[in-house]
């Protein structure tokens, strides 16, 4: 459930491409050894689930299971399209859909799902929804029992048995990640928590980890970055007068939620039961599914939270024209009240910049200052901005984090170009923030270096080979430490650490991408 792209006012229920235990089609379809490797430990693993819940043949069911789910794979459709969100704004009648998807009983299917009664549907992935109703009206039921218990068993084995879980963790964590140990049982307990009651944890939070004066703080900074992202609109030269207005109204009409919800969330209608970890999941699941539901035929809420309080991440709605950042974000090392300003803008400071930026990034470009999908650019605006787009994604292109694996420019252009065109508002943001007065010199290093330096601590990491490989493959965001290397495009960048030609990170200043 969510915004109607073509009118916000409004909640869509949407279909969407699904019904994989493994990360994309890419791991089933790929014809990498590694992949093969994961194929045959994905199969066995279905059949450990299956004989540790006491079915017969387990082997004999985990091969019809991998064969439809390869089946699934060969008519879903690549993440790179999934992500063209003009492809995904289609509508399907409720009337039609036999007739576009056939094979799936539709009738059956909407009613259990609570949307019986809904006229208009988003087909996300048209060819796979249809190609997944296709294959409900040909495969052999047996087929069918035996995925549906199979995914039955390991959506609930974080909850069951510790054979359950360690088998679940053994192919998901170890085999797909690389993850060599198991989190602590408390540690997955508290994160179920967190996922099952999450803004009632997040009050908690906010009362013990985040005082008022963090907020107003983090909140002053969040104006500024919109700030200077507004003249970074003035000071363009690609961009016509008829453009940059609307690109100014959308920025004027940007809601920006700092720490957390206005109003908390009612847990009353959800049964927690001492000694029943499944049940509990399972009802939290239901009861989030319910409140979505709920939704339907009632205004937008414009105050929703996407992401809980104590959650470490940020985001931008495009669908909202709202960018959110939790409490827990604006901590160590993203954000210190009473470290330094220059290294506050660069670590959270790039964040804030990076949000507001996903609202003029090739994904939010689309949209409009009220969230729906409209066109508000000139012709000309909009090829001078798909050719700039198309150098990011040619520079990260080239970057080879394992030998013969680059990372996708395409796949992950929209948060690259927010890296970078949002970093440079957080560095014009922290200019503004001394207020003409000398930038200072703090242990020997200028207010530049410790921007950049702040920056950069962002993404510190490390990565096992396997989950570096699934990130390249699936995620949309660049590998952390290939994130930090957007400093590259930026002028400043050069003199504050003496960066000169002919060194690795040196480019030249016509190889410098600059679009906001």
């Amino acid at each position: 459930m969510a915004e109607d792209l073509n009118d916000t006012t409004k909640y869509r229920p949407y279909l969407l491409q699904g019904g994989l235990g493994m990360p994309n089609r890419e791991y089933y379809l790929g014809d990498a050894p590694r992949y093969a490797e994961l194929r045959s430990k994905y199969q066995a693993h279905v059949a450990n689930m299956l004989r540790l819940a006491g079915f017969s043949e387990p082997e004999a069911r985990a091969k019809r299971v991998m064969d439809l789910e390869m089946a699934i794979a060969k008519v879903h459709v690549s993440v790179e399209e999934t992500s063209d969100v003009a492809k995904g704004n289609m509508v399907w009648v409720r009337s039609e859909l036999a007739a576009r998807a056939p094979g799936l009983d539709w009738p059956a299917f909407l009613t259990a799902a609570g949307l019986a009664d809904q006229p208009r549907l988003g087909a996300w992935q048209p060819g796979a929804i249809a190609g997944i109703s296709r294959l409900a009206g040909t495969w052999p039921i047996q087929a069918w029992k035996d995925y549906l218990a199979f995914h039955t068993i390991s959506n609930g084995a974080p909850f069951l048995s510790k054979a359950f879980a360690d088998e679940n963790f053994a192919f998901n964590g170890q085999a797909l990640s690389g993850t060599p140990q198991q989190q602590d049982r408390w540690k997955r307990g508290v994160n179920a928590t967190s996922n099952a009651l999450g803004e009632a944890v997040g009050k908690l939070y906010v009362e013990r980890y985040f005082p008022p004066e963090a907020k107003a703080q983090a909140q002053e900074m969040a104006d500024n970055v919109l700030k200077a992202f507004g003249q970074r609109l003035d000071s363009l030269d690609w961009m016509s007068p008829q453009t940059k207005a609307r690109a100014k109204k959308k920025l004027a009409n940007f809601h920006v939620m700092v720490g957390y919800p206005d109003k908390w969330r009612d847990y009353s209608g959800l049964q927690v039961v001492r000694g029943d970890a499944y049940g509990n999941a399972h009802r939290a699941r239901l009861f989030e599914y319910r409140r979505n539901l709920a939704k339907l035929g009632q205004p937008v809420d414009r105050g929703e939270w996407f992401m809980t309080p104590q959650t470490v991440n940020a985001l931008f709605a495009p669908s909202q024209n709202s960018v959110t950042f939790p409490a827990a974000i604006l901590a160590p090392t993203f954000f210190d009240p009473d470290a330094d300003a220059a290294v506050n803008y660069g670590a959270v400071g790039g964040v804030l910049g990076h949000e507001v930026t996903h609202g003029f990034d090739d994904i939010g470009a689309l949209f409009d200052e009220n969230g729906n999908m409209a066109n508000w650019w000139t012709t000309d605006d909009m090829a001078t901005f798909k050719a700039r787009a198309k150098a990011l994604q040619d520079q990260y292109s080239a970057y080879e984090p394992l030998p013969g694996v680059r990372i996708n420019g395409q796949l992950t252009s929209s948060e690259n170009i927010a890296d970078m065109a949002g970093l440079a508002a957080a560095y014009d943001a922290y200019i503004l923030s001394l207020k003409g007065a000398p930038p200072p010199v703090i242990d020997g290093f200028t207010a530049d270096q410790r921007f950049f330096l702040g920056w950069a601590q962002n993404y510190r990491a490390k990565f096992r080979e396997a989950a570096l490989r699934r990130q390249i493959v699936t995620d949309v965001h660049a590998p952390a430490p290939w994130r930090a290397l957007t400093v590259r495009n930026l002028d400043a960048w050069y003199p504050a650490f003496g960066v000169k030609p002919g060194q690795k990170l040196y480019l030249e200043p016509a190889q410098r991408v600059e679009i906001w």
